[in-house]
């Protein structure tokens, strides 16, 4: 086994695995406490001398993946991702610009990169995007469909509210999410409108308890789907193991030949 082999696979190691999750996590609470003067001003070299440790320290554990893996680390996309992250750092001017120093918080993202649960949540999502860009459609016809009642029906008594077409779908968007729906919106306007109720019923049936829903089970089935690719992956890689031992064995015996 060459050099970058055993590198490659100390790398995988599980107590290497949480080493980086620990720095990681430690670099957040860091960057947590920058915010707050009292703390800074007690502590402030030291902890800017710490946050710049676990740059290093991020950038070592990459050149040591990059040496390991070779072009392998690139076609991997969650490496990339770390690469990105950590170079935000290294942009020129990163140390002064405010908006930059803010961004180095991203770091924490790297949590998802090390931890495979979270892995698998995140490519579930990203699996999903193609089936919920078709909800996303449907809800928004909805929502077009709703301002455009509720514009016509209750834009002369609650102009604030259902005055033009924008201003009804942000007051739908709101009782959507159930913020203060009933005493702040519905009530008032039944008020006026006895019989508002039958719109704005079924509208919440279908959208928060119906359209959202469809949401969450495209995601939930996107994770079991990459879940089990996973695992698949894991028995393809453990039976070519297999077969190249049992390769390696029978080679073995043909050149042993019968004693």
């Amino acid at each position: 086994m060459t050099l970058r082999q055993k590198l490659d696979v100390w790398l995988d190691q599980s107590w290497v695995v949480n080493l980086v999750m620990g720095v990681i996590i430690f670099n957040a609470i860091l960057l947590g406490m920058e915010t707050s003067p009292a703390i800074m001003s007690d502590f402030g070299p030291l902890i800017t001398a710490l946050d710049k440790a676990c740059l290093g320290f991020f950038i070592v554990e990459i050149l040591l993946k990059v040496f390991a893996r070779g072009t392998r680390f690139f076609r991997n996309g969650w490496n990339l991702f770390d690469v990105v992250i950590v170079g935000a750092a290294l942009v020129p001017g990163s140390q002064t610009m405010s908006v930059l120093r803010a961004l180095r918080i991203l770091r924490v993202l790297r949590v998802i990169s090390v931890a495979p649960r979270l892995r698998r949540v995140v490519e579930g999502f990203v699996t999903a995007l193609p089936g919920m860009a078709s909800v996303f459609v449907l809800m928004a016809i909805i929502f077009y469909i709703g301002a455009v009642i509720a514009t016509k029906l209750f834009a002369a008594s609650f102009p604030d509210w259902f005055g033009n077409l924008p201003l009804s779908g942000y007051t739908l968007f709101q009782i959507m999410t159930l913020e203060s729906w009933s005493m702040g919106i519905v009530r008032p306007v039944m008020e006026v409108y006895p019989y508002a109720w039958a719109f704005f019923v079924p509208f919440i049936m279908i959208t928060t308890f119906a359209v959202v829903n469809l949401l969450v089970g495209l995601i939930v089935n996107s994770m079991q789907d990459a879940h089990q690719e996973e695992a698949g992956a894991v028995t393809d890689a453990y039976r070519d193991e297999v077969l190249t031992r049992l390769i390696a064995i029978e080679k073995r015996l043909d050149e042993t030949g019968p004693r």
